[in-house]
């Protein structure tokens, strides 16, 4: 099978194991710089070219797409759908991700559980936008950061209103949720693929900190997630529309709660704890959607692998 990879840096591990798992596998593999590809969009058919070759014949692609091009590698990988390929998280499904806000919507109106969120724009309903969440802790998150940059936590009022007032002179976009105590400062990433948790890994928050984001100085040790975690992990990632997910979970007195969707969850954390194969699940996953016929949209013609 072909596969490409978009990914704008080839020595990354998430990116490099990826590569060993699919040429293990007896695929031709070929790893795609998103912002290097460009495309040619008509009635009569779609064309796409990388570093002035055409891109054709891919059965199936993975997108490893950073937050920081998400516009223009979303419009890559949907011009691969257009163009007949099959991929384990279609383009739309990577911006609901994406959007924090969009995602915590889709998720609370299927009755997920995730911290109580409030979002508002105008700085004259400030005061009443906190007292619809509750007393403080807060906690401010960038509404698209990743890696745990831009989130922050006030213990007081009044510090919560002084950050809301300096992200709005920033004209950021952020949300604010309540601080789940109970979680002390421990998290759960289940990696699900194909609809199943293949692995789940538990981290925590170094001291002094509350974020356990592995970039943030975190530590992390494989767990096994109860039925409720992965059914709720299954569920955030089948609802977004997400073959490949790192789903992000709190345990706290009501449940499983939801922090984050991952549409390109890390590889060499979780693989480093639990000592599981995901990048060889990855593949195996998309070696099976690559196979099946894939309707080219807006054309109703099949691409037979």
């Amino acid at each position: 099978m072909k596969l490409a990879i978009l990914s704008r840096n080839g020595k990354l591990y998430s990116t490099r194991r990826l590569v060993e798992a699919a040429r293990e596998r007896g695929h031709s593999v070929r790893v795609l710089d998103p912002l290097r590809c460009y495309m040619r969009i008509a009635s009569d058919g779609f064309a796409m070219h990388h570093q002035g070759r055409p891109l054709t014949g891919y059965h199936a692609v993975i997108p490893r797409i950073g937050a920081s091009v998400t516009r223009y590698g979303t419009a890559v990988l949907r011009q691969f759908e257009l163009m007949g390929t099959f991929t384990p998280n279609p383009s739309d499904s990577i911006l609901k991700a994406r959007d924090k806000l969009r995602c915590h919507q889709l998720l609370a109106a299927q009755g997920l559980g995730l911290p109580a969120t409030v979002f508002g724009d105008n700085p004259d309903d400030t005061s009443d936008l906190l007292a619809m969440l509750g007393p403080t802790p807060h906690v401010i998150k960038l509404n698209e950061g990743t890696q745990g940059a831009g989130v922050m936590l006030t213990e007081k009022l009044s510090a919560s209103r002084s950050v809301i007032e300096a992200l709005r002179g920033l004209y950021a976009n952020f949300l604010v949720q309540e601080f789940v105590a109970e979680a002390k400062g421990a998290d759960l990433r289940c990696f699900v693929v194909g609809g199943k948790v293949v692995a789940t890994m538990k981290r925590q928050a170094p001291k002094g900190d509350f974020r356990s984001n592995l970039h943030r100085g975190g530590t992390a040790k494989a767990v096994t997630a109860t039925a409720a975690e992965e059914d709720t992990a299954i569920r955030a990632a089948k609802l977004l529309g997400l073959g490949v997910a790192g789903v992000d979970l709190i345990r706290s007195q009501r449940g499983p709660l939801i922090l984050e969707v991952n549409a390109s969850p890390g590889l060499e954390g979780i693989e480093a704890a639990s000592g599981v194969d995901i990048a060889g699940s990855i593949i195996e996953c998309v070696a099976i959607g690559g196979k099946k016929p894939t309707t080219h949209a807006g054309r109703g013609l099949l691409r037979q692998a």
